[in-house]
């Protein structure tokens, strides 16, 4: 069992930069891969990031390449997204999940969520 908590949402204006953090705690947060996950309102949930156990391979959707960076700290049993250059249409609520798959990409994949944290970019 793994509990995600998201945090580091808000408010922000287009072209700034957020970042956002997941806090796992449970059993071994190295022994996951781990995403990022949005929905927006009326939309399918979306993979935005992805990151290996290590760390040492991550994907990201075509849409946020180049903008945003996804890192993981086994030690601080933490992920992080950083979000730059931020577009209205990255708004939307924002999840983090833990996979024990090796290199997951579908949400069905995924067996541990976080509540998620919203994200609002303001034109």
């Amino acid at each position: 069992q793994v509990l995600l908590v998201e945090s580091g949402g808000g408010l922000v204006q287009a072209g700034g930069s957020l970042r956002l953090s997941c806090a796992a705690s449970g059993r071994s947060f190295s022994s996951y891969a781990m995403g990022w996950f949005r929905q927006a309102p009326g939309k399918e949930r979306e993979l935005v990031a992805g990151i290996s156990r290590s760390g040492g391979s991550t994907y990201y959707a075509d849409s946020v390449k180049g903008r945003f960076t996804i890192s993981r700290d086994n030690a601080k049993n933490t992920m992080y997204l950083q979000m730059n250059s931020l577009k209205p249409e990255d708004t939307a609520v924002y999840y983090c999940a833990a996979s024990t798959s090796l290199y997951p990409q579908r949400t069905t994949q995924y067996n541990y969520w976080g509540q998620g944290t919203q994200v609002t970019v303001s034109s």
